[in-house]
């Protein structure tokens, strides 16, 4: 993955060269503007600039954009849209813009786009990307044929990865226990514990009960779903374990099964947050008034 604020040219053809096969430009958007109030520290003439050695160098590149930013209207997200596609990505990701706890815009909430214009959004980038050969293989990541990204998919197939680096995230499975563990942050740190033979900063083990929300948190996200075999094998629990939950899903619109896969409905892809909640323990379900 690529920041275009520390691009330098040659360096993605070098990073080929080397043997890497996939690169992924966070963009975010092509409006100085834009960039601006969402705090990124490079311009659009440098995320111009490193789209264009990313195509050059890369078979297979991602460019990530954002939309529902502060300021942003519908004319705006389809100027981003036409120079992001005029590169011709083979994969394209794009995420709605979320305010997270204990950052800048959750203390200072800024302007953003209402729900009908976000919705106008998404729609566009929809129909854009499929006119475009990409196709919406999950919730945010649109790919041509053959560029899906495999890393990813492992992710929401709730496959296990090894982190190494500073700050580093690993998810590891055993017979009776899924464990995450997370790298030190620090890099000067990060070197003197692992030589130490202490590279982990924490670990958790997720419990029992929260496998079924971390597992459809992911699968439900891919368009194509997942077969419950696969539940099984990721997780160790019988499917029988959620089948009231499915069950549930499936009556209120938001799920499909069909021949033992099971995914989220075009009603469920839309409102994929109420879906994937469905599956939270019940001492964790949002309470409605």
């Amino acid at each position: 993955e690529a920041n275009p604020g520390s691009f330098e040219h040659g360096r993605f053809a070098a990073y080929r060269a080397a043997g890497v096969t996939r690169l992924s430009l966070g963009v975010q958007s092509f409006d100085d503007a834009l960039l601006a109030r969402i705090g990124r520290v490079h311009d659009a003439a440098q995320a111009r600039a490193a789209a264009t050695e990313a195509r050059d160098a890369f078979e297979t590149f991602n460019l990530d954009l954002m939309y529902a930013l502060p300021g942003q209207t519908p004319a705006m997200l389809e100027a981003d849209l036409d120079t992001a596609l005029a590169f011709a990505p083979p994969h394209l990701s794009v995420y709605h813009l979320t305010i997270e706890p204990n950052t800048m815009f959750a203390r200072e909430r800024p302007a953003l786009p209402d729900e009908d214009s976000a919705s106008e959004m998404l729609d566009a980038i929809v129909a854009r990307s499929a006119a475009a050969g990409l196709e919406r293989y999950e919730v945010s990541a649109f790919a041509q044929a053959q560029h899906r990204c495999r890393h990813n998919l492992n992710y929401w197939r709730f496959g296990d990865y090894i982190g190494l680096g500073a700050g580093a995230h690993a998810k590891l499975s055993f017979p009776h226990r899924v464990l995450r563990q997370v790298r030190w942050r620090e890099p000067a740190r990060y070197m003197s514990e692992a030589l130490a033979g202490t590279p982990v900063s924490h670990e958790h083990e997720v419990a029992p009960e929260d496998l079924p929300f971390e597992f459809m948190m992911n699968a439900l996200r891919l368009r194509e779903g997942v077969p419950l075999t696969l539940f099984r094998q990721r997780t160790g629990l019988a499917p029988a374990t959620i089948e009231p939950l499915l069950a549930r899903a499936q009556a209120s619109g938001l799920l499909e099964r069909r021949g033992g896969v099971v995914r989220a409905s075009a009603r469920g892809f839309d409102f994929l947050s109420d879906l994937q909640a469905m599956f939270l323990p019940a001492s964790r379900q949002p309470q409605h008034t």
